[in-house]
């Protein structure tokens, strides 16, 4: 069995199929366990370690001496990756290979369109490495944990990247900004930057940009909203049962209200042009910005497929997500408590023995939470061992957001929302959180 990353997930994954008594081998593109994690270390997780430790994984630390982290307590990223995701792989030992990054899964000797003989194939992983080898893996199953990190989705509101993006890329981000580095500190102090995006990861941007303000006299951030601000606009706030997730969009409340951020709603980003050394933002409708210093764009992940072009997926046509599961993760529908139970069933696709789990298995949906995806590779493993009861029997809950709204309905203020039906989204995505006190969450 091959599994694509060694994320929270991926390894998670790793560690039920070894339960299991199968022997798995993990593919990850960067040096390290949790490589893409680690490049938000500096940012805190919206749940606790108490659920952000799988019990498979826990089950094979045991042994070395490893101590369970406070599970109160919310670790940032370069802590979960430190403290739990390298102690796990390294267990895992040569099970966890580094350094490979995949660039194709096939059928053995079937492209997409043949049918004689499919199902009888092994999968065939084929990876490449720094110095430019490359290698073919035969696998039983294959399941991608590789995760939405490495492509966030452009500035652009029709889901392109806007007139002059690319080329203005020296100006623009898709990441929250660590302003423990002197040079990213450099970048935004003292600085008019543009915030473009509604969710966890714009709220921990503007509390961290007018942490700054308070410092960095000039320091300001707009705030570039494509709805309205209504009532939920900032989360669930302490109605939110991840408090740390709630205090979050407080903090970008005061943000606004303390005058180091203001808001410019309705606005979709057509295209980006210079003016001078600065930038403006130009929306479909014709307005535009006053020029800014620097444009933080955090408007979500997508899934990148390219390296599944050869298998037969079956993905929802919005989120791109596993048409089962769409239904149950999808951020246009008003669904009221938590994500629906999921397993092995709804993340199946026509072809068999291949799996998306963790973020990518939710497409462009930013629901996900890491607890999630641990019942996910729990179901799938035992699937894979042909314990079929146990594959079938899976128990989630999670934390209601007490929030409405969906993507959707993005031309009307959140307020409206709440009055076409009532409801509990779940904005949260895996990597975002914020430092303590204001926050200690992410995921």
């Amino acid at each position: 069995m091959v599994v694509i990353g060694a994320g929270p997930v991926g390894l998670a994954a790793a560690a039920h199929l070894v339960e299991r008594g199968l022997d798995p081998l993990v593919l990850e593109a960067g040096p390290a366990a949790g490589s893409a994690v680690r490049e938000w270390s500096h940012v805190r997780l919206f749940s606790t370690w108490s659920e952000v430790v799988d019990p498979a994984a826990e089950k094979l630390l045991a042994p070395t001496g490893w101590v369970h982290p406070d599970p109160a307590s919310y670790p940032s990223g370069g802590e979960w990756a430190a403290q739990y995701l390298q102690p796990l792989a390294d267990v895992l030992g040569d099970k966890v290979r580094y350094n490979a990054t995949v660039t194709g899964v096939a059928k053995a000797g079937r492209d997409r369109l043949v049918d004689s003989g499919r199902d009888d194939q092994p999968f065939t992983v084929h990876i490449s490495t720094p110095e430019g080898g490359e290698e073919r893996i035969t696998a039983r199953a294959v399941i991608d944990a590789s995760g939405t990190w490495t492509t966030p989705s452009p500035l652009g509101g029709d889901g392109l990247p806007a007139l002059g993006e690319k080329s203005a890329a020296d100006r623009i981000s898709y990441r929250v900004p660590d302003l423990r580095e002197p040079s990213v500190r450099a970048r935004y102090a003292g600085r008019r930057t543009a915030v473009v995006g509604s969710g966890a990861s714009a709220f921990t941007a503007l509390a961290t940009l007018a942490d700054l303000a308070k410092q960095e006299p000039g320091t300001h951030a707009v705030w570039i909203l494509r709805r309205g601000i209504g009532a939920n606009t900032y989360g669930g706030g302490e109605a939110d049962q991840l408090p740390a997730r709630g205090a979050l969009g407080l903090a970008a409340k005061a943000a606004v209200d303390a005058g180091h951020a203001s808001a410019v709603t309705g606005f979709r980003t057509a295209a980006v042009e210079r003016d001078g050394e600065r930038l403006v933002l130009v929306a479909d409708d014709g307005r535009r910005t006053e020029p800014v210093d620097e444009v933080i764009v955090l408007t979500g992940f997508r899934p990148d497929l390219s390296f599944l072009s050869e298998v037969r997926l079956g993905l929802d046509e919005r989120l791109q997500a596993p048409v089962a599961l769409a239904p149950l993760i999808d951020p246009n529908v008003h669904s009221c408590g938590t994500v629906y139970p999921h397993g092995v069933k709804e993340l199946s696709h026509p072809e068999r023995g291949i799996y998306l789990v963790g973020m990518k298995a939710y497409g462009r949906a930013p629901t996900f939470l890491a607890m999630t995806g641990y019942e996910q590779t729990r179901s799938i493993a035992a699937a894979i061992a042909g314990d079929h009861e146990a594959a079938e029997r899976v128990e989630l809950v999670l934390p209601d957001t007490g929030v409405c709204g969906g993507a959707g309905l993005f031309d009307q203020a959140d307020s409206d929302q709440a009055a076409v039906g009532g409801c509990c989204a779940v904005p949260a995505t895996l990597q975002i959180g914020l430092r303590a006190p204001v926050s200690a969450g992410g995921c």
